[in-house]
């Protein structure tokens, strides 16, 4: 025999049929790991993205209502000027010129406070709602509804749908009913 030409024995191999499962099993295994953190990471993306829309929303919303109702404060100083030229109408001549300059000023005062978004509440004949209106009497009477206002002790005023001041009535009340 020739020792010198011979190959050394081979170390144990394993069947190579036998490894290629094995490793398939572990490739497949990390595939699924990385699949599943993915998609994990895709879900955590997604909510965070909805979490920033919904906060942009809401600070575009909150900014809008600052807009609308930073004059509040403002205008329920101003409101009491209103019943100021109310009362001057109430105590003057209707012919004189002093009530047809107070009458203009009130007007316009009227209208620039219109173009900022602020009404007057009407009562007078209307049902009584405790949303606008506030009750300093109840009258008893059959000449009208039950719980209909009979008269405006001092208007309500409100900014586009937030309440600056309610009305203050008189409400009927009627046995009748």
């Amino acid at each position: 025999m020739d020792f010198e030409n011979e190959l050394p024995p081979g170390e144990e191999r394993e069947n190579p049929s036998s490894r290629e499962g094995a490793g398939k099993a572990e490739h497949l295994s990390e595939v699924e790991k990385l699949r599943a953190e993915r998609d994990e990471l895709r879900d955590r993306m997604a909510r965070m993205q909805a979490e920033f829309d919904n906060a942009r929303k809401r600070a575009q919303k909150e900014q809008q209502e600052f807009r609308d109702y930073a004059l509040v404060d403002t205008l329920k100083t101003i409101i009491p000027v209103l019943d100021s030229f109310d009362r001057a109408l109430e105590s003057s001549p209707e012919k004189s010129e002093f009530h047809a300059g107070v009458e203009l000023i009130r007007k316009q005062l009227m209208d620039a406070l219109q173009k900022s978004g602020v009404r007057q509440i009407s009562a007078k004949g209307e049902p009584f709602d405790p949303r606008y209106h506030e009750a300093i009497e109840m009258v008893d009477t059959e000449d009208a509804e039950d719980h209909a206002v009979l008269e405006e002790l001092q208007r309500g005023y409100q900014l586009k749908d937030r309440l600056l001041r309610p009305a203050a009535v008189k409400v009927a009340r009627n046995s009748r009913k």
